[in-house]
């Protein structure tokens, strides 16, 4: 396919690069001069646009996004897929669509898991939102940057899939920082309690595959001194995306609003920002009862 990339970050970069690299004609565009391999960089969002089959936008929020595809939904031909990758919120991604609709385009809303390493290693999940037709027609190149793609429902979707998903995460770091925190005060060693809740019924995704305890559990940022896979400003912000949703849908959410205001502390008042959201495990270590 001839793919148009707009986003060449730490994410877009590498996924674009793969897409190249199984021998599709990649052209991208970002608004820092950035180099990726095999990838053909243009001077516009919509010199990218013109003539591709799939547009992929991998962008920081929905004010850019919806500026974005202003631009580029016009220079699209009729009947081209915008492939949003970007973590917005769910009204934004709808009207987006709407307007690709209207345009004669296809659109799917498909954010992703699995951070950095899963851009670079081609091992994202996608979330998808949209038109099974455009499902379809993106499903190659989603099996060459990712491991699964998962079509969530109509436009909107895969935006609700993913910020539900990261309020369960937002919140299962924080009570397994917690736990830690607290077999350290009574004296548990933090393999015992590993080797014993990652086995048993406090399992989870947080404790077993991103253990936030250095040198227990698989390689994670905690034994690269918190250095961000993902980011505490990016977990912060998905907790917000999903508490403003909540509040659209009259949704009953404490445990998210509390994980929200606990990242909200830790990023913009402590020495979260820049760490990695595993990070909240010398954060509770260091602190007693407040």
């Amino acid at each position: 396919m001839k793919i148009g990339f707009i986003g060449l970050g730490n994410m877009g970069g590498p996924m674009a690069r793969n897409l190249a690299a199984a021998g599709h004609e990649v052209e991208g565009f970002d608004t820092a001069s950035v180099t990726v391999a095999g990838v053909s960089v243009r001077q516009s969002a919509t010199d990218v646009a013109t003539g591709a089959d799939v547009v992929i936008t991998m962008l920081p929020n929905g004010e850019i996004l919806s500026r974005v595809a202003r631009e580029v939904i016009p220079a699209m031909r009729e009947g081209a897929v915008l492939l949003d990758c970007s973590t917005v919120d769910v009204e934004t991604a709808r009207a987006v669509a709407e307007d690709a609709a209207a345009a004669g385009l296809e659109a799917l809303d498909a954010p992703v898991s699995g951070g950095i390493g899963g851009a670079d290693k081609g091992t994202l999940t996608f979330m998808v939102g949209g038109q099974v037709t455009a499902f379809n027609t993106a499903k190659p190149l989603f099996d060459i940057m990712g491991q699964k793609a998962v079509h969530c429902g109509p436009a909107g979707n895969g935006q609700a899939a993913k910020i539900c998903n990261n309020m369960i995460l937002g919140a299962t770091m924080i009570v397994t920082c917690e736990a830690f925190a607290l077999a350290d005060k009574l004296g548990l060693d933090r393999q015992a309690m590993f080797d014993v809740a990652s086995t048993s019924s406090g399992q989870s995704w947080s404790l077993n595959t991103y253990c936030p305890a250095p040198g227990v559990g698989p390689q994670s940022p905690a034994d690269n001194d918190y250095r961000p896979g993902f980011a505490a400003e990016l977990m912060l912000k998905d907790l917000r995306l999903a508490e403003a949703a909540a509040e659209a849908a009259d949704a009953d959410t404490p445990l998210g609003t509390a994980a929200r205001a606990l990242y909200e502390r830790f990023v913009e008042e402590e020495d979260g920002k820049g760490r990695d959201f595993s990070a909240m495990l010398p954060r509770f270590a260091s602190r007693g009862r407040s």
